[in-house]
C-alpha cells in the first residue's frame, strides 16, 4: 500500500510539473531588425566603412606599383633579353603576392574591427531582450530574423517593447523587419 502511495505522489508531481511547463510563455523577436534600428549599430557600421576605406586607400599604392610594372613590361623593347624579362616577371609576381597578402590582412583587420565595434551592440540588445523577457514572464524568446523557423508555437512579438526599453524609435522599421 505504501508503495502505491509513493507511486501516486510521484505521478501527481510529474503531472503538475508537465502542466506548469505547458504554461510557459513564448515570445519572438526579429533580433536583426532590433540591432539595425539601434543608433550604436549605425555608428559602428559607419566607423567600419571608414576603416575599410582607409585600408583600401593604403592598398592603392600597391595597385599603382603593380600597374606601373605591368605597363613597363608591356612597353619593353622587343629585343630585351630573356633574363631581363624574367626579372620583370618576377617583380610583377612579387607585387601580386604582396597585394594578395595585404588584401587578406585587410579583411582580417576589418573582421576584427567589426567584432570589436559590434560586440557591445549585440550584448546591449541581448541584455534588453533578456530584461524584457524577465519583466514580462517569458520562458522562451525565439529569434525569427533568420527566417528558418518554419513552425513555432504562438507567442508575442516583443520587438517594439525591447526597442522602447532601449530608447529606439518604434515607428521606422528597417527593411529587414517582417
Amino acid at each position: 500500500m505504501k508503495k502505491y502511495v509513493i507511486i501516486a505522489i510521484v505521478a501527481f508531481t510529474g503531472f503538475c510539473s508537465v502542466k506548469a511547463n505547458a504554461q510557459t510563455k513564448i515570445a519572438h523577436i526579429n533580433a536583426q531588425a532590433l540591432i539595425e534600428s539601434m543608433p550604436e549599430y549605425k555608428k559602428a557600421q559607419t566607423d567600419i566603412e571608414a576603416y575599410a576605406a582607409t585600408l583600401e586607400k593604403e592598398s592603392g599604392a600597391l595597385v599603382a606599383e603593380y600597374n606601373k610594372k605591368m605597363k613597363d613590361f608591356e612597353n619593353a623593347p622587343k629585343d630585351e633579353s630573356d633574363a631581363m624579362k624574367a626579372v620583370k616577371v618576377k617583380e610583377i609576381q612579387d607585387i601580386q603576392k604582396r597585394l594578395q597578402d595585404y588584401e587578406q590582412v585587410a579583411r582580417e583587420k576589418i573582421g576584427q574591427k567589426q567584432g570589436d565595434l559590434l560586440k557591445p551592440v549585440y550584448d546591449k540588445a541581448r541584455k534588453a531582450i533578456e530584461d524584457v523577457a524577465k519583466e514580462k514572464g517569458y520562458g522562451y524568446v525565439i529569434d525569427n530574423s533568420g527566417g528558418t523557423l518554419l513552425v513555432s508555437p504562438a507567442g508575442d512579438d516583443i520587438l517594439n517593447t525591447v526597442k522602447t526599453k532601449l530608447g529606439v524609435s518604434t515607428t521606422a522599421a528597417p527593411a529587414a523587419a517582417k
